[in-house]
């Protein structure tokens, strides 16, 4: 007479997570990824360790007032370079994730200076035309290139209206623990991504607050609480290239 088969032991819910990780990177390996979906988020989903900093409710921003935007002036443009590990003397070809510019209204000749950088849109292009889903958009609205799965074709570039991606032509030195850089591949501003998530304010905006000229506010742009939030309701902003309705994380005032 055969034995009765005992049930096999019920697992932890660590080992199930185990196993689920196991099938899913099988099951992957031969699949191309759709673009966007990376596997460092498939792996936080199943494990339950999303990043703290991608909050679907929360839509990082930033309101830049031109007119306590000083011509002269590039503190923005130094605490970015610094805080990125970027060249301090950009050459035509340094990456340069933010960068000043002179406008000039044709009517009246009146001229004003503004930092332009990634603009963060809620429907970016960059995004759009990635083959291998290297630039996507976080949950919270900050646009990013995956350094991992970058291949450097460059449709990035050349899809952004803002000419806010640079290429990585020569070998990086001195790089930032928190800020991945590598030739042969495409970057732009991160928003300070690695001090946003800890509760801290991107370089560009704090070296502006430092300087006393208060010409950047970031914030939350779905909170209505925020300081951003009241500013864009208070006064008339603007979006640069409004028509192609890219509905931008970052707004202009006075332009």
């Amino acid at each position: 007479m055969n034995p009765v088969p005992s049930h096999p032991p019920k697992k932890t819910a660590q080992q199930e997570r185990r196993g689920f990780l196991g099938v899913a990177a099988a099951g992957l390996a031969g699949i191309l990824l759709a673009p966007g979906v990376r596997l460092i988020e498939i792996a936080q989903a199943a494990s339950g360790t999303a990043s703290a900093g991608a909050n679907p409710k929360v839509r990082w921003g930033m309101l830049i007032d031109s007119t306590k935007c000083s011509s002269g002036c590039t503190d923005c443009v130094t605490a970015c370079r610094t805080e990125n590990g970027l060249p301090e003397n950009p050459g035509p070809t340094d990456a340069q994730w933010i960068r000043k510019i002179e406008i000039k209204e044709v009517r009246t000749g009146k001229t004003q200076s503004l930092p332009v950088m990634c603009q963060h849109c809620a429907e970016p292009p960059c995004v759009d035309v990635c083959p291998t889903g290297a630039s996507f958009k976080r949950a919270d609205g900050i646009v990013l290139v995956d350094k991992h799965i970058c291949i450097g074709c460059r449709y990035c570039v050349m899809a952004c209206p803002y000419k806010a991606r640079s290429f990585i032509h020569e070998p990086v030195t001195g790089q930032k623990p928190d800020v991945p850089r590598g030739m042969g591949t495409v970057e732009g501003c991160t928003m300070c991504v690695h001090k946003v998530d800890r509760g801290e304010q991107p370089a560009c905006v704090q070296a502006c607050s430092d300087a006393g000229h208060g010409a950047i506010v970031f914030g939350n742009l779905n909170d209505p609480e925020s300081e951003i939030s009241k500013r864009v309701a208070r006064y008339a902003t603007r979006q640069i290239r409004e028509d192609l309705k890219l509905d931008t994380g970052v707004r202009y005032i006075g332009i």
